[in-house]
C-alpha cells in the first residue's frame, strides 16, 4: 500500500501541469502589467502622489518617481522571461521582488489578488517550473526534466486550497449570509447590466449570491480535487469568475483564478494545452526536454523547512484577528493578508484638527492638499492610515514652524448599509500615539454585533 508520503509528497508525476501553470501565469502577469501601464495607474497612482501610505515595517517602500516605470518594465519583462522558461530563476526573483515592490509602495492600493500574485511567486521559486517546455530545458538537456515529486504540483493546490476555503470561511457571518450585505448595497448599481439586469434586481439576488458564494468558496477546492466532478468544478469556476468580472471592478483577479485551477488537472489535459501551444507558435518539440526525474539537491533540505514555514504561515496569520479585541470588519486589525474578499463597504468622514499644545490655537486642514481623491477615501475608514497620516501632518506642520503640534480628528464611518458612528476617539492626540501591532484602543467600540467567525 503505497504510504500518504509516497502518494502525495515524493511520487514522481509529469511536470507538463507546471509548464502550462508557468506559461499562464508570467502570460497574465505580463498583460496585467501592461494593463496597468496603458491605463495611466502608474502615474495616477504612484507618480502623481505626494505622500504614500506604508505598510508596518516596510516604511522604507516607495515609489520612485519617474523612476517608477523602470520597476514595472522589470516586472513585465520578467514575466514574459517566466512565461517562456527563459532563465527561470532569475527571472522568478525578478518577478517577485519587483512586483512585491509595486505592492507595498502605497497600502492604498490593497487587493487580496496583489497579496495572492506574491504569495505564488514566492512558491515558485522553489519550484523547478522551467523543467519541462522551456527555453531553459532546450539550451540546458542537464536542467530537462520530464517527472517531478508530487509536492511540486500539489503545493500549488494547496495554495488555492486555502485561499478559497479562507474565503468562505469568512462568509461565515450575520452580514454575510442574514442581511445579504454588502451585496444588497452594491448589485442595485447593476440593474443595467445585459442580460444580469432583471436577475440582480429582485429581493432575493443578494441572498442568493451571499450563499452560492460561501458554498462555492468552501466545497469548490475539494470538487476540483475529486476526478468525478472535476468537470463540472471547472466549468463552475469559469462561470462564477466571470460573471464576478462582469458585476464588479475586480480587474485580471477573476482571469488568474481560473487559469489557476487548470492545476487540478490531470498531465493529459495540460499535454493537449502544450500542444496547442507548440502548433499556434510553431515551435519545436525539443522544448518538451528529455530529462529524466528531477531530483533535490543537498542544498535543497534548507528549502523544504522554508516552504514548511511558509504554509504554516498561510494557514495562521488569516486568524491573528482573534488576538485582537472587537468586530473585524469594524476596527479591521488583522483583516489584510486573510483573504477576506468584498465582505464589507464602508465609508467614512474624516477631519483632521492641529492644535497647539501651548497655546491652544487650532485650526482645520484640508485632506486634498496633501491626498488624491482614493487615498483620502481609504484613510477615512481604517485606523492605520488614520495614524500615519496623522504623524505625516505632524512632521508636515512642525516644519512649518508649528510648536507643540497635536493632532485630533473627527472621524464618522459607515459599515455595511448601517448609520455613521464615531470611528476615532476625537478626544485622542494622535500624534502621540506609536504604531505597532498592539490594539489600537483609541478606536470607539462597535455599537451593533456580527455574528460569525
Amino acid at each position: 500500500m503505497t504510504s500518504f508520503k509516497e502518494k502525495y509528497l515524493f511520487q514522481n508525476v509529469e511536470a507538463a501541469p507546471l509548464a502550462v501553470f508557468r506559461i499562464l501565469f508570467g502570460l497574465m502577469m505580463f498583460v496585467s502589467i501592461v494593463r496597468f501601464w496603458s491605463y495611466g495607474w502608474i502615474e495616477k497612482l504612484y507618480v502623481q502622489p505626494q505622500f504614500f501610505f506604508s505598510y508596518y515595517g516596510f516604511e522604507w517602500v516607495k515609489p520612485l518617481g519617474d523612476y517608477t516605470y523602470l520597476i514595472f518594465f522589470v516586472c513585465g519583462f520578467s514575466a514574459l522571461m517566466v512565461a517562456i522558461g527563459y532563465k527561470y530563476r532569475i527571472a522568478m526573483v525578478l518577478f517577485f521582488v519587483s512586483f512585491t515592490y509595486i505592492e507595498l509602495m502605497d497600502k492604498t492600493t490593497y487587493l487580496n489578488h496583489y497579496y495572492f500574485i506574491s504569495v505564488v511567486s514566492f512558491l515558485m521559486l522553489f519550484l523547478p517550473a522551467n523543467a519541462y517546455f522551456s527555453v531553459d530545458a532546450r539550451q540546458h538537456p542537464k536542467k530537462a526534466f520530464k517527472y517531478v515529486p508530487v509536492w511540486m504540483i500539489n503545493s500549488l493546490k494547496l495554495l488555492l486550497g486555502i485561499v478559497y476555503v479562507y474565503a468562505g470561511l469568512a462568509k461565515l457571518n450575520s452580514d454575510w449570509l442574514v442581511k445579504g450585505m454588502p451585496l444588497k448595497i452594491w448589485l442595485p448599481s447593476k440593474f443595467d447590466t445585459p442580460l444580469l439586469g432583471n436577475l440582480v434586481q429582485t429581493e432575493w439576488a443578494p441572498y442568493a449570491f451571499s450563499w452560492l458564494g460561501t458554498g462555492y468558496d468552501l466545497f469548490i477546492p475539494f470538487l476540483l480535487l475529486y476526478r468525478r466532478t472535476r468537470i463540472v468544478a471547472f466549468v463552475a469556476v469559469v462561470v462564477f469568475h466571470v460573471l464576478t468580472r462582469v458585476l464588479f471592478p475586480i480587474g485580471m483577479f477573476s482571469y488568474i483564478m481560473i487559469v489557476s485551477t487548470l492545476i487540478f488537472f490531470d498531465a493529459r489535459v495540460h499535454h493537449k494545452i502544450l500542444g496547442f501551444f507548440t502548433k499556434m507558435l510553431r515551435l519545436s518539440k525539443t522544448l518538451d526536454g528529455v530529462g529524466a526525474t528531477w531530483r533535490p539537491k543537498n542544498s535543497f533540505k534548507m528549502a523544504y523547512v522554508v516552504l514548511i514555514g511558509f504554509f504554516a504561515l498561510q494557514v495562521l496569520v488569516p486568524f491573528r484577528y482573534l488576538c485582537y479585541p472587537g468586530e473585524l470588519f469594524w476596527t479591521e486589525e488583522g483583516y489584510r493578508f486573510s483573504w477576506r474578499v468584498m465582505l464589507v463597504e464602508k465609508s467614512g468622514y474624516a477631519q483632521f484638527k492641529i492644535v497647539n499644545g501651548d497655546s491652544g490655537k487650532w485650526f482645520y486642514v484640508d485632506n486634498s492638499d496633501f491626498l488624491t481623491p482614493f487615498q483620502e477615501k481609504q484613510m477615512a475608514f481604517q485606523a492605520d492610515f488614520i495614524l500615519e497620516y496623522a504623524h505625516y501632518l505632524k512632521q508636515h506642520f512642525e516644519k512649518q514652524g508649528h510648536a507643540q503640534v497635536e493632532v485630533y480628528v473627527d472621524n464618522q464611518v459607515a459599515l455595511n448599509g448601517r448609520l455613521s458612528t464615531t470611528f476615532v476617539d476625537p478626544a485622542v492626540n494622535l500624534a502621540a500615539q506609536k504604531e505597532s501591532f498592539a490594539h489600537k484602543n483609541w478606536i470607539i467600540p462597535f455599537k451593533d454585533e456580527i455574528k460569525g467567525l
